[in-house]
């Protein structure tokens, strides 16, 4: 099987390309093309007239709530067992898993004979979460599940986007404290 090599041509580039003008006329050109066809989508919805397509829109957060999908994936969550104690066993397999390296856990033994092992602690960090799932499908207890439609994870500061085995389980509410509210050396105000 012979591989076949076709070189690739660059097209010519003239006086107008090489200023940019006409390059940015046509993005130009296609930005007021989607607000003239928007703008006459709104225009027959408001008068109710029937056979077009609706425009766009911009959804007012925090005011109206966005829609996500059934299997959106947005905050965890650790799971309970019937006696209030975690479910998690610190098999470390979704600390393994994830691709962003942002769980972490220290293993202990537990006191309970049937459990051979429990998480000391369990911390992940949102800043570097990419939402992925992987730890929910590798949990081989189902101790660990991501909740739908709740996307308010934002903070003030880092530190506070490191959630531990108490805000995870639900135990400790997720409040701003008075840290939070510091100046961020990193981003200023």
């Amino acid at each position: 099987m012979a591989i076949t090599i076709r070189p690739v041509t660059r097209p010519q580039r003239t006086f107008l390309t090489e200023i940019y003008l006409v390059e940015v006329w046509r993005g130009l050109m296609l930005t007021f093309r989607h607000l003239f066809v928007n703008l006459f989508r709104h225009t027959m919805t408001l008068f109710r007239i029937k056979g077009f397509l609706p425009g766009a829109v911009t959804i007012q957060y925090p005011e109206d709530a966005a829609m996500l999908g059934k299997r959106a994936r947005t905050r965890h969550r650790l799971l309970k067992r019937d006696d209030g104690a975690p479910r998690c066993t610190a098999c470390l397999l979704c600390e393994t898993i994830c691709p962003a390296k942002c769980i972490r856990i220290t293993a202990e033994n537990a006191p309970d004979v049937t459990v051979e092992k429990r998480a000391k602690t369990f911390d992940i960090d949102l800043g570097m979460c990419v939402f992925c799932g992987y730890c929910v499908e590798a949990c081989p207890v189902d101790a660990i599940h991501m909740d739908a439609n709740e996307v308010e994870l934002s903070t003030f500061n880092r530190k506070d986007m490191i959630w531990d085995m108490a805000e995870l389980l639900g135990d400790k509410p997720k409040l701003p404290s008075a840290a939070t509210k510091a100046v961020d050396p990193l981003y200023g105000a």
